[in-house]
């Protein structure tokens, strides 16, 4: 069985789904995983402000937070590997990553980079940097 881990960046919840101001791609990220879940992907959900042990406990992990700093997050690992890094990947390229196929799927859009605090839009790997963000 596959297994894809997402190490997210400190936020207040598991989920990051509360506030006054929630980031649209968060709500999209949790129902993602949950549909991979239902495709028998294992699926597990790292926040960094409630689980560091498990970010230091991961060599894959450590050594992109200490190659690239926090920027990396939110990190995506499947079966250990690195195959996302400083944003959330849409559903369709989550299937991908874990050899599901998404022929005849609609393409899930990818949501603007957030301007959260906690959760700053940066480069992913291919990615373009986005413009300087500003806090809440």
């Amino acid at each position: 069985m596959t297994k894809l881990a997402v190490y997210d960046p400190p936020m207040c919840c598991s989920t990051g789904v509360c506030g006054p101001a929630v980031d649209p791609t968060l709500p999209r990220v949790s129902a993602d995983l949950d549909w991979l879940k239902r495709q028998g992907v294992e699926v597990e959900r790292y926040n960094l402000a409630q689980q560091p042990s498990a970010f230091a406990s991961t060599p894959a992990v450590t050594s992109t937070l200490r190659e690239h700093g926090s920027e990396c997050l939110p990190l995506v690992l499947v079966d250990g590997r690195v195959a996302s890094r400083g944003v959330y990947p849409t559903r369709d390229e989550l299937a991908r990553m874990v050899g599901l196929d998404v022929a005849g799927q609609p393409e899930t859009p990818r949501a603007a980079a957030s301007t959260c605090c906690s959760s700053p839009g940066v480069v992913t790997i291919g990615g373009v940097a986005p413009g300087p963000e500003k806090c809440c």
